[in-house]
């Protein structure tokens, strides 16, 4: 097939840049002409020219993952010019620190109620036993920060009570 017979629609970048698209079109590939404004926003950041060499210089088959983060930035940049993706990027990070802390707080919350909830220690430890077995799954989903079974006996960690760790709890 001769250039002459190309018949389809030229991509968004040739669209855009209003220019005849060739079949060894760089962009074409990446920016479908069903999608200009992909393109447009990558132009308005980077610029074709910009663009062009870097599809140029990378591997064949890592220009699709280029030319996705370049879109994923230029639209960021297009929301937040100064900070762009890395604005969004912290905002998530403080979300996430901020979501960790109830975690440890609602974590702390529930060692202290399973602590408030546990029997004095008696003489029949088959009562003991029964109560331990029945708590296992609030303590053992707990144990790595704040509890720890042994021999049967529930030694509570941050509970809220005045006793050391590894104290047996009263």
């Amino acid at each position: 097939m001769s250039s002459s017979t190309y018949s389809n629609s030229p991509c968004a970048a040739c669209k855009f840049l209003r220019r005849k698209c060739l079949p060894n079109c760089v962009f074409a590939p990446y920016f479908p002409s069903e999608e200009p404004q992909k393109f447009a926003n990558v132009h308005k950041i980077f610029g074709a020219s910009n663009v062009s060499k870097l599809l140029n210089e990378v591997q064949p088959h890592q220009r699709e993952d280029a030319v996705n983060s370049l879109a994923y930035e230029a639209e960021a940049r297009m929301k937040d010019p100064v900070y762009g993706c890395v604005g969004a990027i912290s905002i998530l990070q403080r979300q996430v620190i901020k979501l960790q802390r109830e975690l440890d707080a609602t974590n702390a919350n529930l060692i202290r109620y399973a602590c408030s909830e546990l029997p004095a220690p008696s003489s029949s430890s088959s009562q003991y036993a029964r109560r331990s077995s029945s708590t296992s799954h609030v303590g053992s989903s707990l144990t790595s920060s704040y509890g720890h079974y042994y021999s049967g006996l529930y030694f509570c960690g941050p509970c809220g009570d005045d006793h050391d760790k590894g104290e047996e709890h009263k």
